[in-house]
């Protein structure tokens, strides 16, 4: 177990995390403007049958430079103040690398609409570069099953994101929240002393700035270059924090790491899972866009996508809420399982039998 000492570094590292927070807001609000005031074609998604939204119409895709733009930022001002250098650390330098690659396979996608066999190589060698560099889930004796579940985690980690981003500021509401109970669970253990968190808080601002953009009706999309990076951050984040994360007494026991993974990354993993089971039910590729995701369900019901939006949230808070039960969990105990199973059980039928409703004959 660790403690918060509130000595005068630590005072200094929370005023540097804040200074940061609002200055990532500030500068992806900047951004998000001059980008959506001056671009006329840069950036432009249309409708298409490889590539469907909820809303219509085209709007600039650049969310998703804006959080590369600040990710660099913070990359570049934790080599002052914190250490070892990118450079140093091989893990560091695989995550980047795994970051630059899902960015630009992003960028091509927005800008060229590339097949989907060229996105699943890029996330596959995502992937690799991470394994490659010791980022990888450790879970079984054998290292090739841990390297098989590695992939699978890393690229169906891609694809959820990258389909989940259907709906205005659902990808945006969804990994904000997976990153701030993480920020809450590295705060109380005095993990905030890291180059990490204050790369986070950086991206949790400028998901902030964009959120006001994307709030439906949206004015600006994040785009498959927003979609494919925040992808392999929720991956990495996902590996590093859940699957071979410590809770707060230090311990690592893999029953309760599972179950902090997979609910923490419920809605990501139920609308994928949803969705291709519902597309492969019927000889469907699962890689084609189409409006029958679990978002699109819940409207069809009635709601807006604004009412959507909060209802996702309103998922993202509960389970956060409960993975945050988890870190302090000392002893696990069966019915520990049975309460987190029957939560995420619960979510899952839920969600399916809503998408297994027909929409009605006026689609929106």
């Amino acid at each position: 177990m660790m403690n918060i000492a509130f000595s005068e570094n630590t005072i200094y590292l929370v005023a540097l995390n804040a200074s940061y927070l609002i200055f990532s807001i500030f500068l992806s609000t900047v951004l998000l403007f001059l980008f959506l005031k001056f671009s006329k074609t840069l950036g432009i998604r249309d409708i298409s049958s490889d590539m469907v939204r909820w809303s219509n119409g085209a709007k600039p895709a650049m969310g998703g430079i804006v959080f590369f733009i600040i990710y660099l930022i913070g990359l570049v001002l934790t080599r002052f103040f914190y250490a070892p250098p990118l450079t140093n650390n091989l893990k560091l330098m695989g995550i980047f690398f795994s970051m630059i690659v899902a960015f630009t396979i992003g960028l091509f996608d927005d800008a060229y609409n590339t097949k989907p066999f060229v996105k699943f190589f890029a996330q596959l060698l995502c992937s690799i570069i991470l394994i490659s560099t010791g980022t990888f889930i450790h879970l079984f004796k054998s290292e090739y099953l841990n390297y098989l579940l590695t992939i699978l985690w890393v690229v169906g980690m891609m694809n959820s994101i990258n389909m989940l981003d259907n709906m205005d500021a659902i990808t945006t509401i969804v990994t904000m929240s997976i990153l701030i109970i993480l920020l809450v669970c590295m705060f109380i253990t005095g993990s905030f002393i890291s180059a990490n968190f204050f790369l986070f808080i950086g991206l949790i601002g400028s998901l902030s700035s964009f959120l006001y953009f994307n709030w439906s009706p949206s004015k600006m999309y994040m785009g498959d270059t927003g979609s494919q990076f925040l992808g392999i951050l929720l991956a990495m984040v996902g590996i590093v924090y859940f699957w071979n994360g410590i809770d707060y007494y230090g311990q690592a026991y893999h029953i309760k790491q599972i179950f902090m993974t997979i609910i923490c990354f419920a809605l990501p993993i139920i609308d994928t899972t949803t969705v291709t089971i519902k597309r492969l039910s019927k000889g469907k590729s699962p890689f084609i866009g189409g409006k029958d995701h679990t978002t699109h369900h819940l409207a069809y019901l009635g709601l807006t996508s604004s009412q959507v939006a909060l209802v996702f949230a309103g998922i993202s808070l509960i389970s956060g809420l409960l993975v945050f039960t988890m870190f302090f969990i000392n002893t696990w105990k069966i019915y520990h399982t049975i309460i987190y199973s029957v939560y995420f059980l619960g979510i899952f039928g839920t969600l399916f039998r809503i998408a297994l409703i027909p929409p009605p004959d006026s689609k929106k």
